[in-house]
């Protein structure tokens, strides 16, 4: 029977060279699942008494892309103890490879996702900006199975070279042919990392104006204040100069009154004390200063100066709408004539 065993060859191996296969096949898994178990406890143990998510991702990776790697790999490492034909013995190579590098792809790409999505919960957290991470997050898959590909053909014995060459001149002629689309994609990536505004924000692009609606990956969508939307190319807004008011925790605001030259001394010495109680007595509104400034060719100017809490472009609206009618109200019962003159510079 040991004779038949060691000796009976089946496919250039003997019954005994199977079994010892098989036999290397199960310690290995046996160890695995051993050494499995008491990593996991221990593992689990730490987690316990850390504050930090990301290595309960990190464990549930390892359980579900690094352990089945380690059962194939003991399932090769097995076989090669078998006297294979240089065929098959490169037909397991090659799966070996192409499975090893499916988990890593696989494990790398769950943890960059995660990595991202906790640094962007931590930083921002607003339900838009999620939305764009998952565009980010999709041109980060694609990225890295480009470069695990890569990896695998390499190992395949494929001469990659001609590829990345071929790759290459492709890139260039695309960047050529797609050069605005290019710099408005990557002027996304820009808004999404510096993030000199976000959905919800007020902001001011040379003579426009608007809260922004919408950031996508070749335009953003404003809104302004009459209501039409305007689309701005993203490469338009990293170079250009952006006034962002919804950061702003105080707005200052400068406006004008010119009255005309039959205005009295006395009314005209009366005017900043005037202009000053309006503003006092209006609430979130904090007086800064009001000045006789000059002399105008049909009128005497007035300069005046005050500040608004907050950054609401429509309460700041409302505050000045308020300030003008008690002026009107003031001139009109003190005898002033009307202003000839009401410039507004916020």
């Amino acid at each position: 029977m040991i004779h038949f065993i060691s000796e009976q060859k089946y496919f250039g191996n003997t019954l005994l060279d199977y079994l010892i296969s098989i036999g290397i096949i199960i310690v290995l898994v046996l160890t695995i699942r051993v050494l499995k178990g008491i990593i996991q406890k221990r593992l689990k143990a730490w987690i316990e008494n850390t504050k930090i998510i990301i290595d309960d991702v990190i464990i549930s990776g390892i359980e579900k892309f690094i352990i089945p790697l380690l059962y194939f790999c003991a399932f090769y490492f097995g076989l090669t103890y078998l006297d294979l034909s240089t065929s098959v013995a490169k037909i397991f190579h090659s799966a070996l490879v192409i499975i090893v590098a499916f988990f890593i792809i696989r494990f790398t790409v769950v943890i960059t996702h995660y990595v991202f999505k906790y640094y962007w919960e931590k930083r921002v957290g607003d339900k838009e900006s999620m939305r764009n991470l998952r565009g980010i997050s999709t041109i980060v898959t694609i990225v890295v199975w480009g470069l695990g590909l890569l990896f695998l053909l390499d190992n395949l014995d494929f001469r990659i070279s001609a590829i990345i060459t071929g790759l290459g001149i492709g890139g260039v002629a695309v960047a050529f042919a797609a050069q605005a689309v290019l710099s408005d994609f990557f002027g996304y990536f820009v808004i999404f990392f510096d993030r000199p505004f976000q959905v919800g924000d007020f902001i001011i692009v040379d003579d426009k104006m608007g809260i922004v609606e919408n950031i996508g990956v070749k335009t953003t969508r404003i809104t302004s204040v009459a209501g039409e939307q305007i689309v701005f190319p993203n490469s338009r807004l990293t170079s250009s100069r952006i006034h962002n008011y919804k950061q702003m925790e105080r707005r200052r605001v400068l406006f004008t009154i010119g009255v005309t030259y039959q205005t009295p001394l006395q009314k005209l010495k009366e005017m900043p004390g005037i202009i000053k109680n309006i503003i006092e007595n209006i609430d979130d509104a904090v007086f800064g200063r009001a000045h006789f400034q000059s002399y105008e060719n049909s009128s005497m100017i007035f300069e005046i100066v005050y500040y608004i809490t907050g950054s609401d472009f429509n309460k700041y609206m409302d505050i000045q709408q308020r300030i003008n009618f008690r002026i009107y109200e003031e001139f009109e019962a003190r005898g002033i004539e009307r202003p000839t003159l009401l410039k507004l510079h916020s």
